[in-house]
């Protein structure tokens, strides 16, 4: 039994590290020299995210530094504990911040949509913490359903084909934000956080389940069963866009 569990670990770790690998080789996305702050929100992708990135710049050919980074957005506390023991364990320089993000973009009288407002203040401290820790890479957690899922909320919602790119340049060459994992798919990390055991902080979130993007989510789940290339085709389109069949 522990062999087999062994190999089947193996085997998705493999599977994790075979499409991350292709990213960072494709986009060029971490290069000599590069010290990577790496946001770490507790869910499943951020802390696969972070596993790849510890176990990749211990192998990689290249000398690179990480440094996680876990804004606690007012909702559940003991989670950055947990997260901060888990960083303590990798022997890892990490920064753990307590916020009141996520109350404060739901409180009353709140004009705008409260998942805008909340991401926009973790990212916007995240940016500054880019700064200050002296990093030159931000690294997110993205796979790749959130990029279907984020060009289908732009189109529905904001009337344009636009989605989340595995590299950003910020600020005119300031820092650059990475997604190792964009070309990951969502089963591939549940699986694996799954087989290694990683410490998953469930989200509190009170529009956590009530989001647009839960809604495009569920359609697409729904969608998928009779059509298993469902999101692989939505991935590619993204990729093989026909300007001269547009309007």
């Amino acid at each position: 039994m522990q062999a087999l569990a062994k190999k089947q670990q193996e085997t998705i770790i493999r599977k994790l590290r075979r499409p991350a690998g292709t990213a960072l080789h494709r986009y060029s996305m971490i290069n000599q020299g590069d010290r990577v702050l790496v946001a770490v929100s507790g869910g499943k992708d951020s802390l696969s995210l972070l596993w790849y990135l510890n176990d990749h710049c211990k192998r990689a050919p290249i000398s690179y530094d990480i440094v996680p980074v876990h804004l606690e957005m007012g909702y559940y506390p003991q989670g950055a504990l947990i997260l901060r023991d888990y960083f303590k364990a990798l022997g890892l320089e990490y920064v753990v911040e307590h916020t009141t993000y996520g109350p404060d973009a739901h409180r009353a009288g709140e004009t705008l949509n409260p998942c805008f407002l909340c991401s926009r203040n973790r990212r916007k401290r995240l940016f500054s913490l880019v700064k200050q820790l002296n990093c030159n890479k931000l690294a997110l957690g993205h796979n790749r359903e959130d990029i279907v899922e984020t060009l289908l909320l732009n189109m529905f919602y904001a009337g344009q084909i636009s989605t989340m790119k595995p590299v950003e340049t910020m600020f005119r060459g300031e820092f650059s934000i990475i997604r190792p994992l964009a070309l990951t798919p969502a089963e591939v990390i549940r699986r694996f956080v799954e087989m290694l055991g990683l410490p998953v902080i469930h989200n509190p979130c009170p529009s956590a389940d009530t989001s647009k993007r839960s809604e495009i989510r569920a359609l697409l789940e729904t969608l998928s069963r009779t059509n298993k290339k469902l999101v692989s085709n939505l991935f590619n389109a993204a990729q093989n866009v026909r300007t001269d069949y547009l309007l």
